[in-house]
């Protein structure tokens, strides 16, 4: 029998969700599923990262909007027709989003940000929120109309999207994939 506790069970329970109803994460969860990310370990202890948590269904769609134009303007054909799609949406229609920034200067940016992002996902589990890693925003961030949108929205000039955390309650009916863990991924070396 494996050892276990509540954090344990919180982290084998998590599961990517990409089918959300339209009720609104309260803004006391929301609120605590921040103060995780910033708990998160960083580089240095630099917490050169930002949080920027839309909530506005108008302002997320318009943001997906953006993006897709990207996508259009893009080489790969898979990304041209995703950017072409009437029914698109990088963020599963989730009531909430965060984007999660870090100023690229130092080479574990990114990381810290995986790191935050983890403790989203975590915190928003323990919570009964459902949540998504969304990366469309890491290589469309440079794409003038995207940058200036998600400026406008708070994300920091200097700063590149690593990633960003759909959040919101799953859809009734939609069940989510059993995890199987891939055999050979330990080694213990003693």
């Amino acid at each position: 029998m494996m050892k276990t506790n509540e954090v344990l069970e919180t982290i084998k329970a998590r599961r990517s969700v990409r089918v959300y109803d339209k009720k609104q994460v309260p803004s006391e969860d929301l609120n605590a599923i921040l103060e995780a990310a910033t708990y998160a370990p960083s580089g240095m202890h630099y917490e050169t990262w930002h949080f920027t948590a839309v909530r506005s269904a108008a302002k997320l769609e318009e943001l997906n909007n953006r993006i897709k134009g990207a996508f259009a303007k893009s080489d790969d054909k898979r990304l041209q027709e995703r950017g072409h799609s009437e029914t698109y949406c990088c963020y599963y229609h989730a009531p909430s989003l965060v984007i999660v920034s870090n100023d690229p200067t130092q080479w574990w940016a990114g990381m810290d940000c995986a790191c935050a992002i983890e403790n989203m996902f975590l915190a928003a589990r323990s919570l009964g929120i459902g949540s998504c890693w969304i990366n469309q925003l890491g290589t469309t961030c440079d794409d003038p109309e995207v940058r200036a949108y998600l400026t406008s929205l708070g994300v920091p000039e200097n700063h590149k999207v690593y990633g960003c955390v759909a959040l919101g309650y799953q859809a009734e009916g939609v069940s989510l994939k059993e995890k199987t863990v891939k055999a050979g991924t330990i080694t213990i070396v003693e």
